[in-house]
């Protein structure tokens, strides 16, 4: 049996879960491919030495990307859908940079036709230095633990 993760039923206002991650070179040559996006601000170190920044950064969306998989991971196997993200970026990432979130459950909205509810999230996301590199806020559709237990029996 797989791990699985909080149920609706079993989350409350206030709670709080992340992880961390530390970027290397290939986070970003990766994101590049991912993406089409060679912008030489992520795959020219020459051009980047010229730059405001001095060298290559992480796209923002690959941070939004490690931002929500802590989501993914929390809510593993009870997650219906996950319904919103939205995210700012407000610092640059650099390789050798160690990412942490923190998301924090917000609200709870009860959802009765879905045998669940909608967790709404306000997340941090802070480098090494605890200086903050984005925020983010999301929503996700949660069953509730019975009805995952159902499905897990079947």
């Amino acid at each position: 049996m797989n791990f699985l993760g909080k149920a609706f039923d079993e989350i409350s206002e206030g709670e709080t879960f992340g992880q961390s991650l530390t970027i290397d070179a290939s986070h970003i040559s990766r994101a590049c491919g991912m993406f089409g996006d060679f912008n030489p601000l992520h795959s020219d170190a020459e051009f980047c030495a010229n730059s405001r920044f001095g060298r290559p950064i992480l796209h923002g969306p690959m941070t939004s990307a490690f931002m929500s998989a802590s989501i993914g991971m929390y809510f593993y196997g009870t997650a219906v859908a996950y319904l919103e993200h939205n995210c700012r970026f407000v610092a640059p990432v650099f390789a050798g940079d160690t990412l942490s979130v923190q998301w924090t459950i917000t609200q709870t909205l009860d959802k009765p036709r879905s045998n669940g509810g909608i967790a709404v999230l306000r997340g941090v996301c802070s480098n090494q230095r605890g200086e903050q590199i984005a925020e983010a806020s999301g929503k996700i559709l949660l069953s509730n633990r019975a009805l995952v237990d159902v499905a897990q029996a079947g």
